[in-house]
C-alpha cells in the first residue's frame, strides 16, 4: 500500500521510528503486549504517540486493534525495513569487530564490499571482542572472516598436523 501511494520511505522512516521507540521503551512494550488492556485504548494510545506518523501507518494501527495482534507490532515494524530495503536494492552488512571501527577500517570493509556486492550496502556493526582484532563481514549469505582469532585458529590447526 505504501508503494503505491508513493508513501514508502516515509512509512520506512515511521517503522524505524516505532521499531526504535518500542525497543527503547519497556513500559511501552508491556503497555502494547498487555492482555488486561483493551485494543482500542491501545489504538488510541499508539495514535497519540506517534500523531506525526503517515495515515498508512495510523491504519495499521487500526489494523491490529481489529485483528487484536498489537503484540506483534515491532515485529511488522522491523521486517517492513527488510522488505522496503530488499525492493530498493539496499543490503544491509554486519561488520563484527572487536573494537568501534575507525575509519580506516571503515574504508577497508567498505572496498570488501565493492567486491562482494553491487547492491547499495548500509553497514551495521557489532562490537565482539572475542575476535581479537579484524573484522568478520557478514551481507546476506556470504561471509568474509579477516579477524585475528581466525587467523591464530587457522595457525593452531596447521601447527597440530
Amino acid at each position: 500500500m505504501a508503494q503505491t501511494t508513493g508513501a514508502a520511505a516515509q512509512v520506512n522512516d515511521d517503522m524505524a521510528l516505532v521499531a526504535q521507540t518500542i525497543n527503547e521503551n519497556n513500559e511501552l512494550r508491556e503497555f502494547i503486549n498487555s492482555p488486561t488492556i483493551k485494543a482500542a485504548v491501545k489504538e488510541n494510545a499508539l495514535k497519540e504517540i506517534f500523531a506525526n506518523t503517515q495515515n498508512i501507518t495510523q491504519g495499521l494501527f487500526h489494523l491490529l486493534t481489529e485483528n487484536k495482534r498489537f503484540e506483534i507490532l515491532a515485529q511488522i515494524a522491523d521486517q517492513y525495513k527488510v522488505q522496503y530495503d530488499a525492493a530498493n536494492g539496499i543490503e544491509v552488512a554486519t561488520v563484527t569487530t572487536a573494537f568501534e571501527m575507525t575509519p580506516e577500517l571503515e574504508t577497508k570493509v567498505l572496498a570488501k564490499i565493492k567486491e562482494l556486492s553491487n547492491k547499495q550496502v548500509t553497514l551495521k556493526n557489532i562490537i565482539d571482542p572475542a575476535i581479537i582484532g579484524g573484522f568478520i563481514l557478514r551481507i546476506g549469505d556470504m561471509q568474509y572472516n579477516a579477524s585475528i582469532a581466525s587467523r591464530l585458529h587457522t595457525l593452531k590447526r596447521e601447527l597440530s598436523n
